[in-house]
């Protein structure tokens, strides 16, 4: 039985919060949407920002077959002890975890933690959803796309971007947005599979987070108004009756295929 590690990029009194509204947390997204393909891995998790016996657990990194790090509400760049305790988490992980699956924020700290920016995103934001995601002829051939559709809508969450990549990464996809969606690199001894949406999130949650982080996000101008938001949860719902849920998540699907080789 493979033995993987779910990092929690919220911080406790965030996923408390989640608790509060009856919203899983990231994790427990995570581990549902694991669980849809498979029930056959050992699991644990960690929470960098808030474990108090983190630096045990970075001693025992070596006995993980793969890392999966998801989001997260906070921003790299705002340098927090948080945030760097988690930095310092990934280049430990980096070291230790050869298959790396970074997720939104989990990308974020990786490339961060490897070298690369990131910075607040100027060409706007994804509220719950991304248009348009285009697989580049990279991507194509990277098993991350393993019969993914080559343009695609997906979950998303975020008002960051990757600007600048860290040595010898290629980029895997794009869209108006974000040049950089999709991202794949190596360092030490790490092969990191880098997407910045959420495979592994349904748009259901994404709309329920965008009612449960409506006042903040009036207050930095993501919408304009309630009737913004609400035009734009419907167009989220109508994205639903059109989705597919297999292929949603496939690129979780071919990380646990790349995970189980070998």
């Amino acid at each position: 039985m493979k033995k993987i590690l779910i990092v929690e990029g919220n911080l406790k009194e965030e996923n408390q919060d989640f608790i509060n509204s009856g919203i899983p947390t990231h994790t427990e997204s995570l581990k549902e949407s694991i669980s849809y393909f498979t029930n056959n891995f050992d699991i644990d998790v960690a929470n960098p920002s808030s474990d108090q016996d983190i630096s045990e657990k970075v001693k025992d990194l070596n006995k993980y077959d793969g890392l999966i790090w998801g989001g997260s509400s906070l921003n790299i760049y705002n340098d927090t002890i948080e945030i760097r305790r988690q930095l310092d988490f990934m280049k430990e992980c980096q070291k230790k975890i050869k298959k790396i699956l970074a997720i939104c924020w989990g990308m974020q700290v990786a490339v961060t933690a490897a070298g690369g920016l990131v910075k607040k995103c100027d060409r706007g934001s994804h509220r719950g959803i991304a248009y348009n995601i285009e697989i580049n002829q990279y991507g194509a051939n990277h098993q991350i796309y393993k019969d993914k559709q080559k343009k695609f809508n997906t979950p998303a969450f975020n008002f960051d971007e990757v600007v600048t990549v860290p040595e010898s990464a290629t980029i895997l996809s794009s869209n108006q947005i974000n040049n950089i969606q999709g991202l794949n690199f190596k360092i030490n001894s790490s092969n990191v599979w880098g997407i910045q949406y959420h495979p592994e999130i349904p748009y259901e949650k994404m709309i329920r987070l965008i009612h449960f982080r409506k006042e903040r996000l009036l207050e930095k101008k993501a919408f304009k108004s309630e009737d913004e938001i609400v035009t734009h949860v419907k167009s989220i719902e109508d994205e639903i009756s059109r989705s597919n849920k297999e292929q949603r998540m496939k690129e979780l699907y071919n990380w646990i295929n790349y995970l189980n080789e070998n």
